[in-house]
């Protein structure tokens, strides 16, 4: 059987109440059992000392416990709080009580239980100052709890009390069982009120849990502006804006894929348009198929082949896509490889590529040669495409605790300081007129991206103070803390 949340928490509180419950009753029967025994030793203290006063009186008017001895019935009305005065009607005596023998014969097989109520006139025995027996056994009093008598300050005798349950009055055995029976009135009252009161609070606590499941179906649907709506700042709340983050991400991710998808449809679409463009002319003869006509086609085809070459650099440099081999390398020795291979397309641009400052000696990272020569290779592009011709780009490299720090600025144009954290998103190009003829595809910083943050680095843009870019790399000695930029 498959029970809902809401049915375990019902049953879950409903069971904390019945445990509350069985141990108040319990705890409070308990009480009142100790109560009312506490309530007896008092009461049969008291008595133990009224019958204490009577004897001392009765040595007090007569001098000597001879007269108890002599007269039993004297005994009987002191222990049973008649007095012990001559007056009055002398109770029939029987059992052999002139010989001081105490409690009766009738009253021992029920000493000798003591799980049996007995009175306690049966259970007092009474010893004159020098022990001897006045009223009593001989064989009881080994178990007798002894209580001096004492009369101005002297003591006279002693009064032994044999154990035993006390004899509980009818008022205290009705008291008790009505006290019971209010008790499990009251248990079950309670039941009732939790069992009531523990269904609505169930469902109230299970309706935050239903709106999660709820937002949580809706995603899993493909509706990614599906929120929760947390209540409070306890576990489910929290877990609502946890959701809510987890939604809004999805979101994010959604739209720029639909983004990305017509990104590169809208980049593919105008070197295709073009090349068809060119062959329909020449199919329909409005162009001659001459060389220079072969070499357009040529050039638009070798554009359309490089924008296929970046999206796959682009796919394959994407974190988890590739696996990247480090091994110790030389950043510096790689730029300045790369350098100089750049160094005759920027003379051809009109542009200088100088490397400013360097460090001395080797620097030596754990990187993968292939790739950061790949980042390299794509910022060095990136200058040559957009800086003006007589401009420059300088190089500078510093190494740091950390690692090892690149800042490349070029001259004019510039990029505006709120767009410069964009430029490496996927095909994003500060001005949307560029084309592949004088642009690029917005590829080339998104790869250095990866690339960089493959390596645990960092990437970032800003103006440079020579009018154009400041691009920084930052590069950690070891490659294993990743980049959360």
């Amino acid at each position: 059987m498959r029970l809902s949340i809401r049915a375990k928490l019902f049953l879950t509180l409903l069971l904390a109440c019945v445990l509350v419950l069985v141990g108040t009753q319990a705890f409070m029967h308990w009480s009142l059992e100790r109560g009312l025994v506490e309530l007896v030793d008092a009461r049969e203290q008291a008595r133990l000392e009224q019958v204490g006063e009577r004897l001392i009186d009765s040595y007090r008017e007569h001098g000597d416990w001879q007269v108890l001895r002599d007269e039993p019935w004297l005994w009987f009305n002191a222990i049973s709080g008649r007095g012990t005065a001559h007056a009055g009607r002398r109770p029939p005596m029987h059992g052999g009580l002139g010989s001081g023998v105490w409690p009766p014969p009738h009253a021992l097989e029920r000493l000798r239980h003591h799980d049996r109520p007995t009175p306690l006139e049966l259970r007092l025995m009474l010893l004159d100052a020098e022990g001897d027996i006045v009223y009593g056994r001989s064989e009881l009093l080994a178990e007798a709890r002894r209580q001096p008598l004492r009369l101005d300050g002297e003591i006279i005798g002693t009064l032994a009390i044999l154990p035993g349950r006390p004899v509980t009055e009818v008022a205290e055995l009705r008291f008790r069982a009505r006290q019971g029976d209010r008790l499990w009135l009251i248990a079950v009252a309670m039941l009732a009120l939790s069992a009531a009161l523990a269904y609505p609070l169930s469902r109230r606590l299970v309706r935050p849990v239903r709106e999660l499941q709820e937002t949580a179906r809706r995603l899993a649907a493909g509706d990614f502006a599906a929120r929760a709506e947390p209540r409070g700042d306890d576990e489910l709340a929290r877990l609502g804006r946890d959701v809510n983050a987890l939604a809004a991400a999805l979101e994010s991710n959604e739209q720029a894929r639909r983004r990305w998808v017509a990104d590169i449809s809208h980049e593919l679409r105008t070197p295709i348009a073009l090349l068809r463009a060119q062959l329909e002319a020449v199919q329909d003869g409005v162009r001659p198929l001459d060389a220079d006509t072969v070499d357009q086609l040529h050039a638009d085809a070798l554009r359309l082949g490089r924008l296929v070459d970046d999206l796959y650099e682009l796919t394959t440099t994407d974190l988890g896509a590739l696996g990247y081999r480090f091994k110790p390398t030389d950043p510096v020795a790689l730029l300045r490889a790369d350098c100089e291979a750049f160094a005759e397309r920027y003379e051809h641009a009109g542009l200088s590529l100088a490397l400013v400052a360097t460090p001395p000696g080797e620097t030596i990272l754990m990187a993968d040669a292939q790739r950061l020569s790949q980042l390299f290779r794509n910022l060095l592009a990136n200058s040559l495409q957009y800086t003006d011709p007589g401009g420059r780009l300088e190089i500078r490299i510093a190494r740091t605790a950390a690692g090892l720090t690149l800042d490349l600025q070029d001259t004019a144009p510039g990029v505006p300081e709120a767009q410069c954290a964009r430029l490496f998103e996927r095909l994003y190009r500060v001005e949307d007129s560029r084309n592949r003829h004088t642009g690029g595809a917005g590829l080339g910083l998104a790869i250095a991206d990866n690339v960089a943050r493959a390596h645990g680095g960092t990437i970032s843009a800003r103006p440079s103070p020579l009018g154009g870019l400041w691009i920084r790399l930052e590069l950690p000695s070891a490659p294993g803390q990743r980049s959360d930029r």
